[in-house]
Order: structure tokens, then C-alpha cells, then sequence
């Protein structure tokens, strides 16, 4: 009977003591071969790519999906890094798309690099807003015929370009405060970065909006739906330039020469 256990038992040993140098010949795992791994390779590939394979064995990968499925060649982080998306910085903004009347404007910017191997996407590489131009690509100024009153942020007003005005022109101006009414929704849903002014309207606030060149008619000095020949506690309307969907009332408190509502809440007509 002892005889018959020994004979069963040395097979069972002789093949575990060849694993055992089949394995010491490999070396640990994150060793490699000569001529095994993605530097040998010379590729690095996206995606799942079957003929991305380093050669075994054990064979390997050094394909952007080998992360998820732990096939990865041991050199694979050194020699397929991670390499994310880099876009240039916004353009200016460009002229409205079309002149007098509710428009939009775009800038831009481009991709300097693509990404790679995993590396982080690239994000959006254009962006429009609302705006109205007062005067045509003839340079003729255009007629005020636009219902509602049309506003925007005021940092807009900071930069839109104020064409053949005079030095004096160029700084007159006055302030109208209102009361906002009910606020739809759809003004808290709007993400683009230039619209996140839309947020901060709530129902009872009160903004300012400011009216100078070259929102301001050429005949009056007075911006289109600033409410001056409202009669009393009368609801005015009001529209978020480039976003129709986000418009409402509020009623004229007065003006003021100069604004003095927190920046949220400070706006230009257009």
C-alpha cells in the first residue's frame, strides 16, 4: 500500500517542481522578456485593438482598454502615457450674426492637442450668446422696433463696441431699477457659462439695468422698453437676450444715474 501512495505522489510532485522553474525562469511578474512589452511593441493603441499585443507569454496588451481588463503589459503606464486634451484660449467674440435684430454671437477656440491613450476628452470648442447689433454691416444704424425690452449681463457691457460714437456720447447714460416678477424656470436651466447671470433672478429682487451707446436710440437718449412712459405699478416685460425662453415681467422703480445693484444683478439693456 505505501508503495502504491509513493508512486501516485511523485508524478504530483514532479509536476509542481516544473512550475516552480517554469516560473522562476519568468521572473516576477512585473518583469519582461527581451523584446516583450509596448516599448518593444512601438505602439500604443485606443480602445479595445486585438492586434495591440506584446508577445509572451504571457501575451499582453498596451491598448486603452487593457486598464479595465488587467491585461496590461508591465511597461504599459511608462511607455503609453496618459496624455489629456489642450485647447488654445477663446477668440474674441465675433460681430452678431445678423444685424438689427435678435442675433447671436460665437467664439472659438481650437484644439492644440488631441488626447491620448485614456488622457482626459477635449471640451467644447465653441460657445454662442444673444446680443443685437444697432447698426448694419453699411454701418447705417438700424430702426429700434424690438419687443420686449431686451437685457444681458452687464459684463457685456463692458466689452461690446460702441462704433461712431463721440468721446461725449460714449459716457452718457442713466440706471433703471425694477422689480422682478415670477421667473420661469427655464432661466435655471441654461449651463453656458456666459448665460449663469440668468440664475440669480428670482422673483422680488431687484436689478439694475443700465442704458448707454448704443443700446440708446439716436433721436431719444433712451433705451427700447426701459418703461420711462409706464404709468404706475405697471407690469413691463423683459427678455433674456439669446434665450427666449427666459423672459417675464417686472415693474419700473426709477432711475438713477449710475447703478448700484450687487454685479448679479446689474444688467444692460441691448
Amino acid at each position: 500500500m505505501a508503495l502504491c501512495g509513493a508512486a501516485r505522489i511523485l508524478p504530483l510532485a514532479l509536476s509542481l517542481a516544473a512550475v516552480a522553474a517554469v516560473s522562476r525562469a519568468r521572473g516576477p511578474p512585473s518583469a519582461l522578456w527581451p523584446g516583450q512589452g509596448c516599448s518593444a511593441l512601438g505602439r500604443c493603441c485606443s480602445g479595445r485593438d486585438p492586434t495591440c499585443a506584446a508577445r509572451g507569454p504571457p501575451r499582453c496588451f498596451c491598448d486603452q482598454a487593457c486598464g479595465v481588463l488587467r491585461d496590461c503589459c508591465a511597461d504599459y503606464a511608462r511607455a503609453c502615457p496618459a496624455v489629456s486634451c489642450i485647447v488654445a484660449e477663446w477668440t474674441g467674440w465675433s460681430r452678431c450674426a445678423e444685424p438689427c435684430q435678435v442675433s447671436y454671437r460665437v467664439r472659438r477656440r481650437h484644439i492644440l492637442q488631441e488626447p491620448r491613450n485614456g488622457g482626459a476628452p477635449c471640451p467644447h470648442l465653441e460657445e454662442r450668446a444673444g446680443c443685437v447689433e444697432f447698426w448694419s454691416q453699411q454701418g447705417v444704424e438700424c430702426q429700434q422696433s424690438l419687443f420686449p425690452a431686451l437685457i444681458t449681463t452687464g459684463s457685456y457691457g463692458k466689452k461690446r463696441e460702441k462704433r461712431g460714437i463721440s468721446k461725449e456720447q460714449e459716457i452718457v447714460g442713466y440706471c433703471v431699477q425694477f422689480r422682478l416678477g415670477p421667473i420661469p424656470g427655464s432661466c435655471r436651466q441654461v449651463r453656458a457659462p456666459h448665460a449663469r447671470w440668468m440664475k440669480y433672478l428670482a422673483q422680488g429682487h431687484m436689478v439694475c439695468v443700465r442704458c448707454e451707446w448704443p443700446a440708446q436710440d439716436a433721436r431719444s437718449q433712451r433705451c427700447y422698453g426701459d418703461g420711462a412712459r409706464a404709468r404706475g405699478n405697471q407690469l413691463l416685460l423683459w427678455q433674456a437676450a439669446g434665450h427666449p425662453q427666459c423672459r417675464g415681467t417686472w415693474e419700473r422703480l426709477g432711475q438713477l444715474p449710475d447703478c448700484s445693484c450687487p454685479e448679479v444683478h446689474s444688467l444692460v439693456f441691448i
